[in-house]
């Protein structure tokens, strides 16, 4: 299956390009809190988008009316579409969408809380619950793009990206689609959701330098970081992209997914899950893996979670672990949550397509238990064939995306 657009809103760029060209250079988008006053809170820092201009996405009644993971779904979308010149290809009823989201509308949630409890019942807004569904950006994809193919929300915590993408390619191989808009999005840096990440005691405090919250691999990885934005892939069939003279930025050749059945929060420390998800998509494939010479990992900078990826890693690969490159874009990017998977995809994507491998930032303390190449540092120019996109989410949900390399 051919990736013919891509489209993004990170807290690294407000663009596809913009956020690769970011995530090739190692430019952080980790900073303090900006989005509200968190001084008072164990953890203050965040990977938020910058300079969110929604008024050339929505109209002005939209802007006010829509969630931000909405309007930076839609932003994403449209880039994506635009990108792989989607419009007036397709009959409209063969144009699927299949965008999900971890958390979906909870500043919405919030807001209304809150105004419900000082102002009563009767001046809570009538488009609230439509607005704050988890399948709200799906939807409303579909509104403004006018696609009425398939369209739903996958909902796997921080799998979901992924999930939309590898469940976007089956749509098209049995004939439900001709072309797919897949991704996620998140917008969920919010006092709630922080209060509730510092609770479990997942996340980074970087009071010095927030840059360097996170460094996943690193013997002095700490946690996450939370982040926010948006990222959207154009899948198509490899042939009808290739016949309409689309470009083709790589091809989708597989996809696993799996669950850990161990813990809601917390990764199975043996891996199983993990690896059967890769195992899955290469055999699903046929890719043998001695092929596959990239991975864009999940990678969240946790003690637990990288361990144990690095494990289902060398589980898969056995020695040929060691022979190829494995990085971390969440040590620019923050954990995306529901967006994280599709972003990650677009970076896999491009990796293939451009040739350059995105480094692993703040990878300065090599961990003896994760001794794997995670490209320290500074990006690295290499021709690979295959690659793939892992994502682990909470309740123990896996997927990837295997990706390939269209001369």
């Amino acid at each position: 299956m051919a990736v013919t657009g891509l489209g993004a809103i990170t807290p690294i760029g407000n663009d596809a390009r913009a956020s690769w060209r970011a995530a090739v250079a190692g430019e952080s988008g980790i900073d303090f809190v900006r989005s509200f006053d968190a001084s008072g809170f164990p953890v203050r820092v965040a990977a938020e988008v910058k300079d969110f201009d929604a008024s050339g996405i929505a109209s002005p009644k939209e802007v006010r009316k829509l969630e931000r993971n909405v309007l930076l779904a839609l932003g994403a979308a449209r880039e994506a579409v635009a990108d792989a010149g989607l419009d007036g290809t397709y009959d409209p009823a063969r144009v699927g969408i299949l965008l999900g989201s971890a958390i979906g509308g909870v500043i919405g949630i919030a807001e209304q809380t809150e105004v419900l409890r000082d102002r009563g019942a009767d001046r809570v807004t009538p488009t609230f619950i439509p607005s704050v569904l988890v399948d709200a950006a799906s939807g409303q994809l579909a509104i403004s793009l006018g696609y009425r193919g398939p369209n739903y929300a996958p909902v796997s915590a921080c799998a979901t990206g992924s999930h939309a993408v590898g469940e976007a390619a089956e749509l098209i191989r049995r004939g439900d689609a001709d072309a797919v808009l897949a991704g996620g999005t998140e917008a969920c840096v919010h006092p709630l959701i922080l209060a509730g990440f510092c609770a479990m005691r997942g996340l980074a405090a970087e009071d010095e330098y927030p840059p360097r919250a996170s460094r996943p691999f690193d013997a002095t990885r700490a946690g996450f970081v939370i982040g926010e934005g948006a990222g959207v892939l154009v899948l198509e069939e490899l042939e009808a992209a290739k016949k309409r003279g689309a470009t083709v930025y790589a091809e989708i050749l597989g996809y696993g997914a799996s669950n850990d059945a161990h813990h809601m929060a917390q990764p199975d420390p043996e891996s199983v899950g993990v690896a059967e998800m890769m195992r899955s998509a290469l055999e699903r494939s046929g890719v043998a893996p001695e092929r596959v010479g990239y991975i864009n990992a999940h990678g969240t900078s946790t003690p637990q979670g990288d361990l144990a990826e690095t494990k289902a890693i060398k589980e898969v690969f056995g020695d040929h672990a060691y022979e190829l490159a494995v990085s971390s874009t969440k040590s620019v990017t923050g954990h995306c949550f529901g967006a994280a998977g599709a972003i990650e995809a677009m970076m896999c994507v491009l990796a293939v397509h451009e040739g350059v491998l995105p480094p692993t930032t703040n990878y300065e303390h090599p961990d003896p238990e994760c001794d794997l190449d995670y490209v320290p540092n500074v990006a690295r120019e290499a021709r690979v064939d295959v690659a793939l996109s892992n994502a682990m989410g909470l309740g123990g949900h896996n997927g990837c995306v295997l990706v390939g390399r269209v001369d």
